[in-house]
């Protein structure tokens, strides 16, 4: 085995590439957003029940789950959140299909707290990606919390932040 000496795609575009290819501002150089949301449940709602939390803003976003948080007090036994994203159109006109658990799959809120965005990014299946998400889209896309197997009850909260890498 011998030492190398690599380059990532990112700084092999601007620094090694002839003529350089300029990165998306959501990879290099981009400004960190802060979409902040909170919601107090007003009456009780049936499982599949959701919250729309935020709706990013079009273009190319990168999400940073690790830099996001969430606090949640869903109270009802055997409560888990999903998180994923509604239908949208991508910047080429396509439509992409809502994923309700797209982010997080089966958070388990049945105890009031924090879900760090290490937790976030984890059961979002986001490692290769340094726990961030990007979404291309014409018109925003709509963030939802979805209480997929259980009710939410009247008062039940959910507050955080998302923070994403934009323009």
């Amino acid at each position: 085995m011998a030492v190398t000496t690599q380059e990532t795609t990112q700084y092999a575009n601007i620094f090694t590439t002839t003529p350089a290819v300029n990165n998306e501002t959501s990879d290099w150089k981009g400004r960190v957003r802060c979409m902040y949301f909170v919601h107090d449940q007003s009456g009780a709602g049936d499982a599949t029940s959701s919250v729309a939390l935020c709706k990013l803003p079009a273009g190319r976003i990168r999400l940073l789950l690790p830099a996001s948080s969430l606090y949640v007090n869903w109270t009802t036994a055997s409560a888990t959140l999903d998180l994923g994203w509604d239908a949208y159109t991508d910047l080429d006109g396509a439509a992409v299909t809502a994923d309700p658990n797209g982010l997080a799959d089966g958070i388990d809120v049945e105890s009031a707290g924090f879900v760090d965005g290490g937790t976030l990014a984890a059961l979002a299946g986001l490692a290769a990606t340094g726990g961030t998400k990007v979404f291309e889209s014409k018109d925003g896309v709509v963030i939802r919390a979805t209480s997929e197997d259980t009710a939410i009850a009247d008062g039940d909260d959910i507050a955080g932040y998302l923070l994403y890498v934009h323009d």
